[in-house]
């Protein structure tokens, strides 16, 4: 159920969708998400958390080089495929820059989550510093991506950043 949700928010967006909207789309009630997740909000959370952790499994595949790691994860996340649950997670993430809860929670493992992930799957010491500036520029890209659809202009752009990494 949590992929068919994944891909139904990831499609429609959150906006003003109503949970019986959203659960006739997945062929269920709104009675049953509100069993398996509480309320509306912990359902979106549950759900960006998700993709989250699905993203992550990619990192024990990555080159251990700081600029072949940026190319490789960037070449996986900008893919066309992914764009609507680029779109979900900041959605999501702008509603918890707010301070909006549940979605608050998130911030925590969107961030030092992945900087945890990294060092726990690296077989030599990470910066952080230097994760945590990746991950930043993979993050904003992304928003420029998704915004513009400017394929061409932000793939120039992540190319310009694995320049500078192999400097």
């Amino acid at each position: 159920m949590l992929d068919a949700l994944v891909d139904e928010y990831a499609t429609g967006g959150v906006g003003d969708r109503s949970l019986r909207e959203v659960a006739e789309a997945v062929g269920t009630s709104h009675r049953m998400l509100l069993h398996h997740f509480g309320s509306k909000e912990d359902l979106l959370v549950a759900i960006v958390e998700d993709v989250e952790r699905r993203q992550m499994t990619l990192l024990p595949d990555l080159p251990t080089d700081p600029a072949e790691n940026f190319a490789a994860m960037w070449a996986h996340l900008s893919r066309a495929e992914l764009r609507q649950a680029e779109r979900l997670f900041f959605e999501c993430y702008a509603r918890a820059s707010q301070g909006e809860k549940p979605f608050d929670r998130m911030v925590p493992g969107a961030v030092n989550g992945w900087l945890d992930e990294v060092e726990a799957v690296a077989d030599v010491p990470v910066d952080r510093a230097l994760a945590r500036l990746g991950m930043a520029v993979v993050r904003g890209l992304l928003l420029d991506l998704v915004a513009t659809n400017d394929d061409e202009g932000v793939n120039a752009a992540a190319q310009v950043f694995v320049d500078l990494l192999r400097r």
